[in-house]
């Protein structure tokens, strides 16, 4: 009887133990780790039909200088991830107004009218207008142009440049619609800007076509953000500045153009 008393309270004496053993062990036990810090996005439209720009590559990823550019912007303003959402050009400026990006990158020339209704960035790329047509066409400038079929893209400074010399233009969703328009004989010239039209000649050997300079002025780039939104511009252009002092500018360019960048 003494000892099945002993063996009992020898037992309650370990469940005890047990317990206080197991309470410490929960007091010292690891902390959860800290949430994972929350993803800082730049939401970037743009037009992904415009080579070498911007365009899909063969993974269907969107690739070219200004993907590369608004991608090292990003990073250098301390941004985690730069989101590309593809639109036609025509509706990147009314969606960026909506709030549905940050900022738009899309070979967009600065104009009066587009700095009315966006937030331009510095410049950040020289370019001009070209006109390609058929080999043989015998077209030497604009004014030569008059009563044939321009195609264009649009809302596009092409478009603009033709329509003030009063000619009528076929518009196209993309530069690429219209040059193809020009090799199946749609339309007898094309006027886009000219990395553009170089580039599409370059990747179309066999298609027969030429261009010249439409000595149209030129025309300067700039990243588009919401109107009044400073505070964004003044970070992107202090970036920019930034990847221009650098070096890194440069190597995008030459990247995508096989020379170096001008200055401006």
């Amino acid at each position: 009887m003494f000892k099945s008393k002993v063996r009992f309270v020898l037992a309650g004496l370990l469940s005890l133990s047990l317990l206080t053993l197991a309470g410490c062990g929960s007091n010292n036990a690891p902390a959860p780790s800290d949430p994972a810090p929350t993803e800082k996005v730049l939401r970037v439209g743009s037009d992904i039909a415009y080579a070498p720009f911007e365009f899909m590559d063969e993974k269907q990823q969107a690739t070219g200088f200004d993907i590369e550019l608004i991608q090292a912007l990003g990073k250098d303003m301390g941004y985690t991830k730069v989101n590309i959402e593809t639109a036609a050009f025509d509706g990147l400026i009314p969606a960026l107004q909506a709030g549905k990006y940050d900022a738009v990158i899309s070979a967009m020339t600065i104009t009066e009218d587009r700095a009315k209704s966006v937030q331009f960035s510095d410049k950040y790329f020289l370019s001009g207008q070209y006109i390609a047509m058929k080999k043989g066409a015998n077209i030497k400038s604009l004014d030569d142009l008059k009563g044939k079929k321009i195609g264009v893209q649009l809302n596009t400074t092409g478009q603009y440049v033709v329509e003030d010399k009063g000619m009528e233009t076929n518009k196209y969703d993309t530069t690429p619609d219209a040059m193809n328009a020009l090799i199946s004989g749609g339309v007898d010239a094309v006027v886009a800007d000219s990395p553009v039209v170089l580039w599409f000649q370059a990747q179309n050997p066999n298609a027969q076509i030429e261009s010249i300079n439409a000595d149209s002025g030129a025309e300067y780039y700039g990243i588009a953000m919401k109107l009044g939104n400073t505070e964004l511009a003044d970070k992107m252009n202090a970036s920019l500045k930034k990847l221009m002092d650098s070096g890194k500018y440069n190597e995008i360019y030459k990247k995508w153009f096989k020379e170096d960048a001008p200055k401006f």
